[in-house]
């Protein structure tokens, strides 16, 4: 029994800390500038290809990690300054391209690779014995990963100068470039950071799941889902909407089964949207 609760415990941390680091993405884009990239979960999917390719051609499986992000980053900066920019960042008008956006990646990534499921090889095999019990040593690392990402990530938003820069362009966008702050370019490079984020989350997560091209859609209703619970625009709300989403997930899928962990999701994220819209800790 004590058994069972160790690896049910780790396996709840695992599933938090990796919908964190899949959330992360659409957090910096929507929490910071009030865009509702529907398309992230096709560059989640663009990563996981990219982790493909490499694997493929017999490269390092590190070297997936710029790869993704050098990709998903450069289509972020075409797509920031042909679709997003004109439309000024309006939430609806920016959901409703993102949304033929995402539509279009996944008809070039089809027409590139085809509809049939690729698989990744684990590049981390066998498992680690921790306090008599085994668990993949492949999850462990992504475990260890995302923890210090997310970490560096809330030192780095609290004391960098960049960070100031950003809480300044969203707190006030007109003052902000009245003392000199580039907003345009800084919201630019918060939207390709994003996107590049998106394609190293899809690395990190293709050798545990089919890599196919409507693989990006689960992923975009879960970081929605975690979004909504938790609130956008703080690492606060990223850490419990993550936390909250991902354990439900871990310990509705192995006690009942995943659809009703999906259905549990849904409901506690229609109840979010109900009484509390602006999530557990949303932005100031």
């Amino acid at each position: 029994m004590e058994a069972l609760l160790f690896t049910q415990g780790l396996n709840v941390i695992y599933e938090a800390l990796i919908l964190a680091i899949l959330v992360l993405g659409l957090a910096v884009v929507m929490g910071l500038l009030n865009v509702l990239n529907i398309a992230h979960g096709e560059f989640i999917m663009i990563g996981a290809y990219a982790a493909y390719v490499v694997q493929r051609a017999g490269l390092p499986y590190l070297l997936a990690v710029p790869a993704a992000a050098l990709v998903c980053g450069a289509i972020g900066f075409v797509v920031e300054r042909c679709l997003i920019r004109p439309l000024h960042y309006e939430p609806f008008e920016t959901l409703l391209a993102t949304w033929g956006l995402g539509l279009l990646l996944r008809k070039c990534v089809e027409l590139a690779f085809g509809r049939g499921y690729r698989s990744v090889e684990i590049p981390i095999g066998g498992s680690l014995s921790l306090f008599g019990e085994s668990y993949p040593a492949y999850r462990l690392v992504l475990m260890a990963v995302a923890a210090l990402v997310l970490a560096g990530l809330f030192i780095w938003y609290r004391r960098a100068p960049t960070g100031a820069r950003i809480r300044a362009m969203v707190g006030n966008p007109v003052l902000a470039e009245a003392v000199g702050i580039q907003t345009r370019e800084l919201a630019r490079n918060t939207f390709v950071t994003g996107t590049a984020l998106a394609g190293v989350a899809g690395v990190m997560v293709a050798p545990l799941t089919p890599v196919e091209p409507f693989m990006g859609l689960t992923f975009i209703v879960n970081s929605f889902f975690a979004l909504v619970v938790g609130g956008m625009g703080t690492v606060s709300g990223l850490f419990a909407g993550a936390t909250i989403i991902g354990g439900l997930q871990s310990v509705l899928s192995a006690a009942v089964s995943p659809t009703s962990a999906y259905l549990a999701m849904l409901l506690i994220s229609i109840l979010f949207l109900w009484q509390r819209p602006r999530g557990l800790f949303p932005r100031p």
